[in-house]
């Protein structure tokens, strides 16, 4: 067997009604927190409310760009977070992410990013990130990457490193059940490529192997039933394990060849 390492996100916590533990994982890892949420923040207005610090509220509409990276970027340097908190989609985690590295290693999210910037080396861990999913499909709780849109050139690109992991990843299933039928196919798709693709990756392990099997038989039990009926707890329950599973088997055996 060939030599093989394997990474993911410090802590993860999985499980129905798990987000209620949120305020006593802040707690340990900051006192002022950025929290990112999508373009409608009322939805986690229960949560958002019972943190149990004080936190400033930055929220993103659509895909991350590097312009809105540096706003929220300067808005959680002015406040003094030492913490930061994403609530939402892929897009808002990979938003969290870049934000989290931006506080410690400094500089532009150009200068980090791939393809069109000059991929500048992250030299220094994050500021503490704790990434909360709200839907199944891009695995970003446990990616070291984070994908911003760059414009003025078209492009999407990334910023990677073993830095962008969370700190924690708290996947907490009844999150995901207000996604309507259309971002409920999207998403958990997008999980079930995500563990089909790192199954016939060069760069697969026995680990990555293991996941990416277990998270496409939680799709094939588990998509088509969330789609028809999105209250089915043990469904949505499903792809919020396959979206992990595919994320972590992702960002250690990689894409294809």
């Amino acid at each position: 067997m060939s030599a093989f390492e394997f990474g993911t996100a410090g802590r993860i916590l999985v499980g129905t009604g798990r987000v209620r533990e949120l305020p006593g994982v802040l707690a340990g890892l900051g006192t002022r927190a950025l929290v990112c949420t999508g373009a409608h923040p009322d939805r986690h207005g229960d949560l958002l409310a019972a943190l149990g610090l004080p936190y400033v509220l930055s929220t993103v509409d659509g895909e991350p760009t590097l312009g809105s990276a540096r706003e929220v970027t300067a808005t959680a340097r002015g406040y003094g977070a030492d913490v930061v908190l994403a609530v939402g989609g892929g897009s808002v985690l990979d938003l969290g992410k870049t934000v989290a590295m931006l506080l410690t290693n400094g500089g532009d999210p150009l200068d980090y990013l791939e393809v069109v910037g000059p991929g500048r080396q992250i030299s220094r861990p994050s500021v503490p990130y704790v990434a909360v999913p709200t839907t199944a499909g891009t695995g970003s709780e446990v990616t070291a990457n984070a994908v911003l849109t760059a414009p003025e050139h078209q492009v999407k690109a990334s910023l990677r490193s073993p830095y962008l992991l969370p700190r924690v990843a708290l996947v907490d299933p009844e999150l995901t059940l207000g996604c309507p039928p259309a971002v409920t196919a999207s998403s958990g798709l997008d999980a079930l490529t995500q563990c089909l693709e790192p199954l016939v990756s060069v760069r697969a392990t026995p680990v990555t192997d293991g996941l990416a099997r277990e998270g496409l038989r939680r799709a094939g039990r588990g998509l088509r039933r969330a789609y028809a009926d999105g209250s089915d707890l043990s469904a949505r329950t499903d792809l919020a394990v396959c979206a992990l599973l595919g994320g972590m088997a992702l960002a250690n055996a990689k894409l294809g060849t």
